[in-house]
């Protein structure tokens, strides 16, 4: 059986590392960091930043993350919002207050006029996450 994922991938500008790190003591799971001196030793100045790195979740969900390199494209815009939703209430309450107590909160997590508990932020390194509590029916 043939398999796909939908996932994302995050560049950061020379943080990957303290950010999946912090991504894995929120949501626990196996991370795993490969650097670009493991594949390239012509750029001593980024041998210890991220090239790749993989944080794999008990719950399922899957980040990719690395640095950008020198040369590439610093595209470092806001126009991605990670989305965590379901009914696992304080699992989900869990995750907020991990992600937003190290950030800012633009929209506190609570109860909203759709029946669901909702809440935005951007988290200490930048990455805007929303959490949708929905009731189980």
């Amino acid at each position: 059986m043939t398999t796909s994922r939908l996932n994302p991938y995050i560049m950061f500008q020379g943080d990957a590392r303290e950010a999946m790190e912090f991504y894995q003591q929120v949501f626990g799971g196996k991370l795993t960091i490969s650097t670009f001196g493991e594949f390239d030793s012509s750029h001593a100045e980024i041998a210890d930043q991220v090239m790749h790195s993989l944080l794999e979740t008990d719950s399922g969900y899957t980040i990719m993350a690395g640095d950008t390199p020198p040369g590439m494209e610093d595209d470092t815009s806001d126009n991605i919002t990670i989305s965590l939703s379901g009914t696992a209430a304080e699992e989900l309450r869990g995750y907020w207050k991990k992600l937003s107590e190290s950030g800012t909160v633009s929209q506190p997590l609570e109860k909203q006029m759709w029946g669901d508990e909702y809440g935005a932020c951007v988290d200490g390194f930048g990455i805007t996450w929303m959490v949708n509590i929905s009731e189980e029916s």
